[in-house]
């Protein structure tokens, strides 16, 4: 979002440690768009809780055991932790500006896919997110998710980044209340006259005034402004949680409960890395892991691909720096997650804020996972940030992820057709890996047409196959009586 500076000689051995200035950055931008990123992040700490500590698992037990109070308070604080060692880690190893944190829709799939299977118990779910945390850390070992990584043609990786702008843009309208399921059509306008909109609003207002008037921390200032306005109308009109019965509420009330509590961290350990075996039998696990496998393995590629590109820090050939150890970090936090029992924990391309914000190193990730450290106290403070305040910063940074779009030859159809699908299906399937594997599938598909075999790197063919077989999981299961 800030003008990059031209590099300058190193101040201090952090700034040479994480190369600030060599990139064109300076400590204060770091720390603002670490905290940008943590804010945007933020709402996993209660989305996580939500999906995973409401379900009940096959046996009938909650996630932290019980049947019928569920303990959100304990798995947000799981939540916390693990997201912020391996944000810490991904700063101080790979130095790079990326967050994880316990994956959306992955965290689903454990939820609603595997730990409700008859039997099968929530320590069995977590088990299954180590093993496929193992896998993908043997697959970076031997060098081969880096291969993959850059067998994928530049153009193709600039169209990711632009989808991923796209999807980004899509989940900050849809936290804001602006885009909703629409009455006789696929998605429609949402109720333009509610409060928690007229928040979203101001603070995309000055987000945009802010941004061209090139002021600091423009991102992070609206963010704490919508949230000062947002904490007012709840104080003082009481609106709420949004609900059938409160169309007119927050998606998250900035309800003040205090500012420090104790975190619980029981979760930590409660996994069984073989109990799932004698459960749901091998080929049943060998799928689940393989639909598990291939989502985090390309969710990563693409947002690292997006950062790295809004943070102009890819090479001519699109790759970010570091490659192999963001993906090493990444596999990590996987098997992290999995100990955690959060679920896989991910690459956030909510960390796109940050780099809106400056962010162009490691220090970054470090300042986000050092503030989920504390909201393991902080955790009231932190639930005071609504969606609708948060998601101004989303719209604007999927603007400036909208830019790389000139960066594809949209006349050469051996790349337009692709980039086209990968960039149309990531917000239309809401999912980074479904648009990544359309693409891929279309780029071998219209380079067959055209006669061009020969320009089909391998692992683009085996990639493409893996992903018709990824794309058919659910009628394959079917045919198998699974």
């Amino acid at each position: 979002m800030n003008s990059v500076n031209a590099p300058t000689a190193p101040r201090g051995a952090i700034d040479r440690f994480f190369k600030i200035s060599q990139r064109g950055s300076t400590v204060g931008r770091e720390i603002r768009g670490g905290l940008v990123t943590f804010l945007a992040m933020s709402y996993i700490l209660v989305l996580n809780p939500l999906i995973l500590g409401t379900t009940l698992d096959g046996t009938g037990q909650l996630l932290g055991g019980g049947t019928e109070t569920p303990n959100l308070s304990m798995i947000a604080s799981a939540t916390a932790l693990v997201a912020g060692v391996m944000s810490i880690l991904m700063g101080v190893v790979a130095n790079f500006p990326l967050a994880l944190a316990a994956g959306l829709g992955l965290n689903a799939v454990v939820a609603f896919s595997i730990a409700g299977m008859p039997n099968v118990t929530w320590a069995d779910a977590m088990g299954l997110i180590v093993i496929e945390g193992i896998i993908i850390l043997v697959l970076v070992l031997t060098g081969f998710r880096e291969a993959v990584f850059k067998a994928v043609p530049a153009e193709l990786k600039t169209a990711i980044g632009v989808g991923i702008g796209l999807f980004i843009t899509l989940i900050g309208l849809s936290n804001a209340g602006i885009v909703t399921a629409g009455s006789g059509t696929i998605v429609g306008m949402g109720n333009l006259g509610t409060f928690p909109v007229l928040v979203f609003v101001i603070g995309l207002v000055l987000t945009i005034v802010l941004h061209v008037r090139k002021v600091p921390g423009a991102l992070l200032i609206s963010i704490l402004v919508a949230t000062v306005i947002a904490v007012i109308l709840e104080n003082t009109l009481h609106l709420g949680t949004l609900g059938e019965d409160n169309p007119g509420g927050f998606k998250s009330a900035p309800i003040f409960n205090g500012i420090v509590d104790l975190p619980d961290f029981s979760l930590l350990g409660q996994f069984s890395l073989l109990g799932s075996f004698q459960n749901i039998g091998v080929v049943t696990i060998i799928l689940l892991v393989f639909s598990l496998m291939l989502a985090d393995f390309f969710d990563t590629m693409g947002t690292m691909v997006a950062i790295g590109g809004e943070a102009k820090l890819l090479d001519s050939e699109g790759n970010p720096p570091r490659s192999k150890w963001i993906l090493l970090v990444d596999s990590f936090g996987a098997i992290a997650g999995g100990i955690g029992s959060t679920s896989s924990n991910t690459a956030f391309v909510e960390s796109s804020a940050g780099v809106g914000e400056g962010a162009r190193t490691g220090l970054a990730s470090v300042v986000t996972g050092i503030a989920f450290l504390l909201s393991t106290f902080l955790a009231p403070l932190v639930a005071l940030v609504p969606y609708e305040a948060a998601a101004p910063a989303l719209v604007l940074v999927g603007f400036l992820m909208m830019t790389q779009i000139a960066g594809v030859d949209w006349k050469n159809p051996d790349i337009g057709i692709p980039a086209f699908l990968t960039i149309a299906l990531m917000p239309f399937t809401y999912s980074i890996s479904d648009g990544i594997g359309a693409g891929f599938i279309a780029f071998v598909i219209v380079k067959l047409a055209r006669g061009k075999i020969r320009e089909i790197h391998w692992l683009m063919w085996l990639v493409s196959i893996l992903f018709v077989v990824y794309f058919l999981i659910d009628p394959i299961q079917v045919w198998l009586g699974l």
